[in-house]
């Protein structure tokens, strides 16, 4: 019996004639950090849509822990101990940074009555440990949406963190962010996934944070894994080299 968190088997999905999903066969372990990386329209975000629940694939199988979760919605995806974090944040701006976690919890965590305040109602110190993991605990009180970029995509992880998954996926965390921000970005968000022990897939365009944080490379190329292995081996490979980082 497989041992990994997350695998695929045969997965497959065609938007009209574009193959974004050609037969995959995957398996992710438990503590890897795996970063995806490709050109626009490779399947990277396909791929990840199709494991959390936002596609359906044409033919194939999802697992997670050994049990198969294909065709399940978000919602219950989630529930079953997948993080999600989007290109562009998904907060709820009108409402304080720590209000925000305090709602994501209550997905999970809620106990009482429909009238039983939030912080009340969910655990409020696993709520503030969270802030203060991703260094937010001095903004808990400013409205999500006067956030800068980096910060909300530092709330939108942490808002999935609360939901206390065993697996994380993040699309293109550092877009949006500046070249002087990412990497202090990516070393917070790696640390609060260590130390929750939360395993990590992260789709990327940046080179110089692949090789610094990611234990494992796959690249893709039209809908299929064209190299998948150590970042250091995968970014050497002819075929990747021109495919996808360019000669």
């Amino acid at each position: 019996m497989s041992s990994a968190l997350l695998s695929t088997r045969g997965l497959s999905l065609k938007f009209g004639g574009v193959v974004a999903a050609d037969a995959i066969d995957f398996d992710l372990m438990p503590g890897e950090r795996l970063a995806v990386v490709g050109q626009n329209g490779a399947g990277k975000t396909t791929f990840i849509n199709i494991c959390t629940g936002y596609l359906k694939a044409d033919a194939g199988q999802v697992l997670l822990g050994g049990v198969d979760i294909t065709g399940q919605s978000p919602r219950a995806i989630t529930r079953r101990g997948v993080g999600r974090s989007f290109q562009l944040p998904q907060v709820f701006g009108e409402h304080t940074v720590r209000e925000c976690l305090l709602i994501a919890a209550s997905a999970v965590q809620k106990r009482g009555g429909w009238w039983t305040p939030l912080d009340r109602a969910v655990d409020a110190h696993e709520v503030d440990a969270t802030l203060e993991l991703l260094q937010l605990q001095a903004r808990a009180h400013d409205l999500a949406g006067s956030l800068p970029e980096g910060q909300r995509k530092l709330l939108d992880v942490a808002m999935a963190l609360v939901l206390r998954p065993r697996l994380m996926i993040m699309d293109e965390p550092t877009s949006g962010v500046s070249s002087d921000e990412k990497h202090g970005l990516m070393a917070v968000l790696m640390k609060a996934l260590d130390e929750k022990q939360v395993t990590s897939i992260f789709v990327e365009h940046d080179i110089d944070i692949v090789r610094r944080y990611a234990t494992r490379l796959a690249a893709w190329i039209a809908g299929r894994i064209a190299a998948d292995g150590p970042p250091d081996e995968v970014l050497r490979d002819p075929v990747v080299i021109k495919n996808v980082i360019g000669e």
